[in-house]
């Protein structure tokens, strides 16, 4: 089949979802937003419509200059990443009501998060920075990321974004510690070039806002099973869609990796990074098209083909509502088995947490020293490696 009929394919199948969308009598849950899709369909789809769609490109610059053109097989989850951390982006300087409509003038922080997503090294979210940010991880370029080592890289990638200033916890050992992402979200990094002295009057302001709260980009890495998920986290995922701050959940293995972002009924609402797109070439200083980075509708997959390996994204723009966040948390694992726990401080065998002074600081416990950690990363990443939970 030619790549255009691939792509007229694709299509075909997202028209054919809205309808069953449309005529279906469940309620669609979409990033914390609930729709009737007999009443609210056009509400629905430009919703659907307004995410990041971040799919495999060709014919861009090589990544390190001598690498891959093109991310066909190999990066399916590093754009799911992209697209998890991009729809965070537009809570960030957006907010979850911005809408996306074709043909129509953008405001100007959707271009300049767009921007950041573009294939080029020039770009601080692009596919070539995620893939050399990966060799930190332990990944080849053109190496396939699990979600766990998906959510490490964009960890420290956002630590060199200076206009967006988040604070980002990937949980552990399914544990996440609110006295460690209260730290990290309080923790104002210098950003300045390596071996280079702050400006004073950056310094000032810093200072200045040593106290204020950094919006926090939550991650946290399951395997919800051994090779298929387990039927018993079924209703705890479908609670996730319907958290206010949830970004949804990034799964896959290599070959299938997708951004799940609703549900209805027994079957998940994603969007598929799967389809083969050139990449836009982008004048400086020059307007661009932006039709490829949205899909049309969504894709279906039912509950039980997610894999098992996932990992739940969440958003809180204020303590406060990272505190809501944790009632939340509290309410999805009241029955047993819980999806992961919140403590309020570290487990003991763990160090102390270490906060990184700079983007260039590389002594955060993903980076140094914790090595039971660190294979615990390689576990989620792996299709055969497994936790077991007990009943």
């Amino acid at each position: 089949m030619m790549m255009m009929d691939v792509a007229c394919a694709t299509y075909e199948v997202d028209f054919i979802e809205e309808r069953s969308i449309r005529y279906g009598r469940e309620p669609v849950w979409l990033l914390g937003c609930c729709y009737n899709p007999l009443e609210e369909f056009d509400k629905l789809i430009a919703d659907i419509n307004s995410k990041f769609w971040f799919t495999y490109r060709k014919n861009y610059p090589p990544i390190g200059g001598i690498g891959p053109t093109s991310d066909k097989g190999w990066g399916c989850m590093l754009r799911c990443g992209q697209m998890i951390l991009g729809q965070a982006l537009v809570m960030r300087h957006l907010g979850r009501d911005w809408r996306w409509f074709k043909n129509k003038e953008q405001l100007a922080n959707y271009w300049k998060i767009l921007k950041l997503f573009l294939d080029s090294k020039d770009s601080l979210y692009s596919i070539h920075q995620i893939a050399q940010m990966g060799v930190s991880e332990g990944k080849k370029i053109s190496q396939w990321f699990g979600p766990n080592t998906a959510a490490q890289v964009l960890k420290k990638l956002i630590m060199f974004d200076e206009w967006s200033q988040m604070g980002v916890y990937v949980a552990m050992d399914n544990i996440v510690v609110i006295d460690d992402i209260k730290k990290i979200c309080h923790n104002h990094i210098t950003r300045t070039s390596q071996g280079n002295a702050a400006n004073s009057d950056a310094q000032g302001s810093s200072n200045e806002q040593s106290n204020a709260w950094k919006p926090l980009l939550l991650f946290i890495p399951l395997r919800l099973g051994l090779t298929d998920l387990n039927p018993i986290y079924k209703d705890k995922l479908n609670k996730c869609f319907r958290i206010k701050n949830t970004l949804g959940i990034i799964g896959g293995k290599p070959n299938s990796a997708h951004y799940f972002i609703g549900i209805q009924g027994d079957y998940l609402l994603y969007l598929d990074p799967h389809t083969v797109q050139e990449t836009v070439k982008v004048k400086p200083n020059c307007p661009f098209s932006d039709k490829t980075y949205h899909q049309k509708g969504t894709n279906r997959l039912h509950f039980s083909y997610m894999d098992p390996s996932v990992a739940l994204g969440f958003y809180s723009a204020t303590e406060e509502e990272f505190n809501e966040l944790c009632r939340d948390f509290t309410d999805l694992n009241s029955a047993q088995p819980p999806l992961f726990e919140v403590v309020e401080q570290r487990p003991p065998h763990w160090p102390e947490l270490v906060l990184p002074n700079s983007p260039y600081d590389d002594t955060s416990d993903v980076a140094a020293g914790f090595t039971e950690i660190r294979r615990e990363e390689r576990h989620f990443d792996s299709d055969n490696d497994f936790e077991i939970i007990d009943m």
